[in-house]
């Protein structure tokens, strides 16, 4: 069965940032991702995970102005210096939050300018920290008009042109079957190329037992697979985040 991650920008609200890692343990949870971290300290997010005997699965580069709508920069010619300088800032909370495995967010563009300043820039982080895997995400046009990268084609072919063995796809089951479905033959052809999984329910959004995906189904292809990564559970909880997590009980037992 797959190791779980729970998201802490998401799940357990009811609670304080620092004061989720606590609850993310005590429901059963392995590890810990987030979007980003950079308003607390690094060393006081390591201590909140040393507290918790949890491992530091993913979390996010810097995005620019979240709150204006920027979500990444790095397809967005002209913006390479400010991109490089999220990097770094990136690095610096890794070195001491670990886990040196960052998703580094593309921005809303589009064009073979965008394309080409992606790439360059994914090279140059890629080069800059070999020893840092880096995650391209593809994200659902539904949920965020407008972002560079929509489909795993498209990142595939740009990992494959950059050739850099820690630059991989981050795959999101719930953007995946938003986009694509026919989820197990995507997984079985790119599972080389994975290295990090998200889930949630789809179309909702809600807890990974609900809607139209089979998520026990899911977590027996990534067993066959080999799949030895974590799985984050990046969903928004219906309710009260205690209250939804049977499907992680259940898939733990099994």
């Amino acid at each position: 069965m797959p190791r779980f991650a729970a998201n802490l920008s998401m799940m357990f609200n009811e609670h304080g940032f620092l004061d989720r890692f606590e609850a993310a343990k005590a429901a059963g949870f392995e590890g810990v991702e987030y979007l980003f971290p950079y308003a607390h300290p690094a060393s006081e997010v390591r201590a909140a995970l040393d507290a918790a005997d949890l491992q530091q699965a993913l979390f996010n580069c810097p995005p620019g102005d979240w709150e204006a709508g920027e979500r990444g920069m790095a397809a967005i010619p002209g913006r390479q210096a400010e991109f490089r300088d999220t990097i770094e800032q990136a690095l610096e909370y890794a070195a001491v939050i670990g886990p040196y495995r960052l998703h580094i967010m593309a921005g809303l563009s589009e064009g073979p300018a965008a394309r080409a300043c992606y790439v360059e820039n994914i090279a140059w982080a890629a080069e800059r920290s070999p020893e840092t895997t880096f995650c391209l995400e593809p994200i659902n046009s539904r949920d965020m008009p407008g972002y560079f990268l929509s489909r795993s084609d498209q990142a595939v072919a740009i990992i494959d042109e950059i050739g850099a063995a820690n630059v991989t796809l981050q795959f999101d089951l719930y953007h995946a079957q938003i986009m694509e479905g026919d989820l197990t033959r995507r997984l079985e052809a790119l599972i080389g190329q994975i290295g990090h999984i998200q889930i949630a329910g789809v179309p909702d959004r809600h807890e990974p037992d609900t809607g139209e995906v089979d998520m026990p189904r899911m977590f027996g292809v990534l067993d066959r697979l080999g799949y030895g990564g974590w799985v984050g559970a990046e969903y928004r909880p219906a309710g009260r985040t205690e209250d939804g997590l049977g499907w992680l009980k259940r898939a733990m037992a099994g």
